[in-house]
């Protein structure tokens, strides 16, 4: 694409701009990550924990819930605070 091009409009959207990147998908990335390293667990680890508890997910999608790339469900809520053996209130903290 060359500088001088337009950028694609959303339907629906009130101009052009489309961000390349969203971090306000979720609103507990930033505690996940918090009490992931307080457990001195990696994200390979975190990951192999929420497996066990059920939810197949890779390492790079935990990444995203950290850095408010990705959404999280209310299922997937209680599977992360599962992994991080923690109440899910303790999510929201």
């Amino acid at each position: 694409m060359s500088p001088h091009s337009k950028k694609p409009k959303i339907k629906g959207a009130s101009s052009g701009y489309v961000p390349k990147y969203r971090d306000d998908r979720n609103s507990i990335g930033r505690k996940v990550r918090q009490l992931r390293e307080a457990q001195n667990m990696t994200t390979t680890q975190l990951a192999a924990e929420a497996q066990i508890a059920g939810w197949d997910i890779a390492r790079f999608s935990i990444r995203k819930i950290e850095i408010g790339e990705r959404e999280v469900t209310d299922i997937e809520l209680r599977m992360l605070a599962k992994a991080l053996k923690v109440p899910i209130g303790v999510l929201f903290d």
